[in-house]
């Protein structure tokens, strides 16, 4: 059976939370926002309107969280006068407070994605490292435990590219993953993954270092405004590769964009190359491969952000993008993140896309420290 002590937890995190998300603020702002929506003229703007229409939304998901909140625990003090009286058993308490804790503690950790970029979808593009057939098998094992994470948690998937290995695996591989704060919890997976692990592909069955890089970045549309240099972008065509469909090999369908980029603030410039084969029609391939450069050259702004809140806030950890993140070590099995030290031995249960742990220490850890 519960404690007082845990009750009174309960009560004061919820009551921290109301204030924190300013639920009655929010409330107010609801109704103010619905009103906007009755205007006659308000569906003569489309974008303007959908627009509205996701604040609206957005602002609804939080209220309605914390009222799923404030249930659960109103229901762990009535179930804790109740036992007093033989009315609730004790283990019915403990599962409405069990309850209670897990959907406290899921909130909290949705309120530590506030920066404006956290609530999007996201463009997670994986890359296998030097060495050969080992790094792109590596390659395509991350790209199913990020697919299965996703398809869990109940976000939509599409690749925008995708190229085999020479033998297994995969070269490189872009995935769009669609749902409400994907960047949020996925930025934490950008860098450098290391696996140690006896190579199926080595004779000798040796053990074997491989290395795949991870790069995540916000999906950005046409609501958020990017500056693009229509004189800087190029295109190639080419035909598609890999298995199936009548085309492939016949129709220019995939599409190569080059965007000469230079950097306004320190003026180096540097070619971003962007490549999607995601459907047979060429017209949808350049309009995909034109949000994909969006969102790249708004997460260079991002991190520009980042970089300048860094130097005010010198005294805190930093975040080194693109360098080794993260250790898979099968034959100990154990998984271990060298950013917040979190580690399981669950090697299998990481595979298959339970990578919540890792998300939650990272943003334990540095959510504070984002701009």
């Amino acid at each position: 059976m519960i404690t007082t002590d845990q009750l009174h937890d309960v009560l004061e995190r919820e009551k921290a939370l109301r204030g924190y998300l300013d639920i009655d603020g929010k409330t107010i702002q609801l109704e103010e926002e619905e009103l906007r929506t009755q205007d006659p003229g308000f569906w003569e703007d489309a974008k303007r309107a959908e627009a509205q229409m996701k604040k609206v939304k957005d602002l609804k998901k939080w209220i309605e969280l914390y009222q799923e909140v404030k249930a659960a625990v109103d229901e762990v003090q009535l179930a804790y006068e109740y036992v007093k009286e033989g009315i609730v058993s004790e283990e019915e308490l403990d599962e409405n407070y069990q309850k209670a804790v897990s959907l406290i503690e899921n909130l909290e950790f949705r309120n530590m994605l506030r920066d404006e970029a956290d609530q999007m979808s996201c463009v997670l593009k994986i890359n296998s490292g030097a060495g050969g057939t080992e790094s792109q098998d590596w390659a395509s094992m991350l790209y199913r435990m990020y697919t299965r994470w996703a398809e869990s948690n109940g976000y939509k998937v599409s690749i925008a590219n995708y190229q085999d290995g020479d033998e297994a695996g995969i070269k490189t591989a872009t995935l769009n993953i669609e749902g409400d704060y994907a960047y949020g919890y996925l930025k934490s997976e950008n860098g450098v993954h290391r696996l140690v692990r006896v190579s199926p592909y080595n004779a000798q069955g040796k053990r074997m270092t491989s290395f795949a890089s991870v790069f995540v970045t916000p999906l950005v549309d046409d609501t958020i405004e990017v500056k693009i240099d229509p004189a800087a972008i190029s295109w190639d065509t080419f035909r598609s590769g890999g298995a199936g469909g009548q085309n492939v090999n016949k129709v220019e369908s995939g599409v190569r964009l080059r965007y000469q980029f230079k950097d306004p603030y320190t003026g180096e410039e540097e070619e971003i190359l962007i490549e999607n084969t995601e459907t047979r029609d060429q017209p949808k391939n350049r309009e995909n491969a034109m949000r994909q450069l969006r969102s790249i050259l708004y997460d260079k702004e991002l991190k520009h952000r980042m970089a300048e809140q860094e130097k005010v806030e010198a005294g805190k950890k930093k975040i080194e993008w693109g360098s080794q993140i993260r250790s898979y070590v099968f034959d100990d099995r154990r998984v271990k993140d060298h950013r917040t030290n979190y580690q399981t031995s669950d090697v299998t249960g990481v595979m298959d896309g339970k990578i919540d742990g890792f998300i939650k220490a990272y943003l334990m850890e540095f959510a504070g420290s984002e701009p």
